[in-house]
């Protein structure tokens, strides 16, 4: 029988910019403003980074092909990214976290969590803290902000995208079963529109569905994720901010001009793919390698990756994945070849024993 049991509550601050890269675009190019504007690549093949609200209403998505795109809105402006400029703003912004915790989990250059718990900034107050931060970010970097403050992780970051943009929304430990029994499952992180239609199939569409149900039953549907998503379901989420975030995986891929067809085609995309992977992993220091993979993404967007463990990045291994991740085409075109390793996780028991040899010394 699992024990449903929730850590002393934190003061949890899921910090998450607006439309971010399309936002600064918006911000320093002023006829961008007030068109509906994405970011990425404006190819036959190329997929969003992302958009503005103006575009969002039309239905345009980030990860949505150009194409697609521009169907929807005719209209749209497509910028290419200037990551660089991305990384000097998204610095800028950490360095206003830092004013209020030094307990700071990045998730991507544009969201983070923040652990206020401890912090004596607005009188201990993460609501306030939490308007504070954005009105900084607004007042120096005049981009706005959406947050999200609740006990955990889950629901703070659930409770980010509630009163977006330029908002925030409160979830104070009474308030959580209220919060989490009307919550859609589909917001639920995990749960993908293959696996809310299952749920949707068995009467399951909200967590108080999820809450008078049992994980025995729920694994009969969802397998091994039953177990965190009823703990889900009753708001309950005991992780710790990961301060120090390992890279666990190296990838590369290309989104081709014109899909192809056969494996001679893919294996000439790999030997094009592959010096380019070995760059990119000269600048990975200290990380072990455990596996590599290869991955294909269909014409009808239906992706695969096939993975064996490896110590060493070689073609020949990425070669020899290909006729299994290929079968999986059947007959389909394939528009996108990715070639990844996998890294070994790093051994906390050494690091926290040379820690205490480096206290002791």
């Amino acid at each position: 029988m699992l024990v449903m049991k929730q850590v002393t509550a934190k003061k949890i601050i899921h910090v998450d910019m607006d439309c971010f890269y399309a936002a600064v675009e918006m911000r320093d190019f002023p006829e961008y403003q007030n068109i509906p504007l994405a970011v990425g690549g404006d190819g036959p093949r190329s997929v969003l980074c992302t958009c503005n609200y103006q575009a969002r209403q039309f239905g345009v998505r980030s990860a949505m092909s150009a194409i697609k795109a521009k169907k929807l809105c005719p209209e749209l402006t497509i910028v290419h990214g200037r990551m660089a400029v991305y990384k000097e703003v998204s610095d800028h912004i950490r360095e206003i976290f830092s004013r209020y915790t030094t307990l700071i989990e990045p998730l991507s250059l544009d969201e983070a969590f923040l652990d206020v718990t401890d912090s004596n900034q607005c009188q201990g107050s993460a609501t306030l803290m939490a308007e504070q931060i954005r009105a900084d970010i607004f007042n120096e970097l005049n981009l706005t902000a959406s947050a999200g403050i609740a006990p955990n992780k889950f629901i703070a970051k659930i409770a980010s995208d509630e009163n977006k943009p330029n908002g925030q929304c409160v979830v104070s430990p009474d308030k959580v079963t209220n919060f989490v029994e009307q919550l859609s499952l589909k917001k639920i992180p995990g749960i993908g529109p293959k696996t809310f239609q299952k749920l949707q199939s068995f009467g399951f569409t909200t967590c108080a569905d999820v809450r008078a149900s049992s994980i025995v039953y729920l694994t009969t549907i969802v397998g091994k994720f039953a177990t965190s998503l009823y703990q889900k379901a009753h708001g309950i989420d005991n992780r710790e901010l990961e301060i120090s975030r390992q890279r666990k995986s190296l990838a590369i891929e290309t989104t081709l001009a014109a899909d192809i067809f056969t494996q001679a085609e893919c294996l000439l995309v790999i030997e094009e793919l592959y010096p380019k992977l070995l760059q990119r992993l000269e600048k990975v220091v200290g990380r072990k390698i455990v596996r590599q993979g290869i991955k294909l993404k269909f014409n009808d967007f239906n992706q695969t990756t096939v993975e064996q463990q490896s110590l060493v990045a070689e073609q020949s291994s990425f070669n020899v994945l290909l006729p299994k991740a290929y079968e999986r085409a059947k007959g389909r075109g394939i528009r996108l070849v990715g070639l990844t390793l996998g890294f070994a996780e790093e051994d906390k028991r050494a690091t926290e024993y040379q820690d205490k040899q480096l206290i002791l010394l």
